[in-house]
């Protein structure tokens, strides 16, 4: 049997400040029912390091949703 998700173009969407705003654009995702996956850039050999140089993390998304998701994150980063 083939899993859906597992069929989709992951791309990456957008590049993901901090924690907190990766638990709040994942939670909203996961609600809509929106297939994702995020990256972060944390090394415990380098203490966080990366994260500190290319932003928290990445999430990667089909495509197709690509708009959606931005348009989610910049309600989010506005709302700080």
């Amino acid at each position: 049997m083939n899993n859906p998700s597992t069929d989709l173009e992951m791309v990456k969407v957008a590049t993901i400040d901090n924690q907190i705003e990766a638990q709040l654009l994942v939670s909203v995702l996961a609600e809509r029912g929106i297939v994702h996956r995020l990256r972060s850039f944390h090394d415990t050999a380098y203490d966080g390091l990366f994260q500190a140089q290319r932003g928290w993390g990445e999430l990667y998304a089909p495509a197709q949703q690509r708009d959606e998701i931005v348009a989610l994150l910049s309600e989010i980063r506005s709302a700080r």
